[in-house]
């Protein structure tokens, strides 16, 4: 049963310092037609994370408490370096100017959680910050909570003074992917608010890279793979696969282009040691090959497509 937790209401987010990919952050946010909303949660560590006692809750409108934007208790659990994503979970739903379309059936189908009836977290639009906590204590911020100044704006903007009547809208009808370099949530109400510090932007209704994330911890944790031998080929290869093995299960591969973007990824059971990947669809170029063996260590490899 989700429950709205008063004491999440008042705007105060102590003396919290999270540690480079120690904790669960805001890794994407949807903010997209009608109530097709959602936001993605990344666990960084080299261990899975049960979400019990973790909550999303928003500011609405620029308010310094969550009272008017709803609380969702999280369930469920994220495995290492993996992502949990939440969508609205709700139908169609009645404003003051007529109705909001329910979210996208393909939207929804992504969902690891699907949001509670309004108020709650995916209701966001523009101007509403949501934070990420941990047993009443604040271990990430989207935005910025009790801001006076966006409290009758849209969206927060990426031109001084960021409050939306300047420069390009980054809030509304986006979807913003969290940077690869950030590897810990904000925990001090920023101010301001500068949106393109950490957020990179994609154009509305765009989810290909919900359920994934990369992030510089996937590497940052244990580094290369020191006890596991493994080998990717063909490289260079040229008929349109590869073979990743190794001399230990396989749980996760993935494949990112010179900008970091992730461009493919399998996920496997741990048991598998051998796995082909079609590249038939990749330009030529050097690419990275990065994987997360069974016995959580990491490796790496650059690979060139012919």
């Amino acid at each position: 049963m989700k429950k709205t937790l008063l004491y999440f209401s008042f705007l105060v987010f102590g003396a919290t310092y999270a540690q480079d990919c120690s904790e669960l952050f805001i890794s994407e946010y949807v903010e997209g037609s009608g109530n097709s909303k959602a936001l993605e949660l990344y666990n960084p560590t080299d261990a899975a994370i049960n979400l019990s006692g973790y909550s999303l809750g928003r500011y609405s409108n620029g308010n310094s408490n969550t009272t008017a934007g709803g609380v969702l208790n999280l369930t469920g659990t994220i495995a290492s370096n993996s992502t949990f994503v939440i969508v609205n979970g709700v139908g169609v739903t009645s404003t003051a100017t007529g109705s909001s379309p329910a979210a996208d059936p393909i939207l929804q189908a992504m969902a690891d959680l699907l949001d509670g009836p309004y108020p709650s977290p995916t209701f966001m639009n523009g101007n509403d910050a949501i934070g990420l906590f941990k047993n009443g204590v604040m271990v990430d911020l989207f935005a910025k909570a009790g801001d006076a100044s966006i409290a009758t704006a849209q969206s927060w903007s990426d031109a001084f003074p960021y409050d939306g009547s300047v420069g390009a809208w980054w809030t509304k009808d986006q979807t913003l992917i969290r940077k690869a370099t950030v590897v810990k949530g904000v925990t001090v109400n920023p101010d301001p608010f500068i949106v393109t510090t950490e957020w990179d932007s994609l154009p509305k209704d765009t989810w290909t890279e919900l359920g994934q994330h990369t992030c510089n911890c996937f590497v940052g944790i244990n580094e290369l793979a020191s006890k596991v031998s493994f080998v990717v080929y063909p490289n260079p290869s040229q008929n349109g696969k590869i073979v990743v093995s190794a001399s230990t299960g396989i749980v996760k591969i993935e494949i990112l282009n010179v900008l970091g973007q992730v461009i493919a990824s399998e996920v496997k059971n741990g048991s598998v040691i051998s796995t082909e990947i079609g590249t038939a669809n990749f330009e030529k170029g050097m690419y990275t090959v990065r994987i997360l063996f069974a016995n959580n260590e990491f490796a790496q490899s650059n690979l060139i497509i012919q």
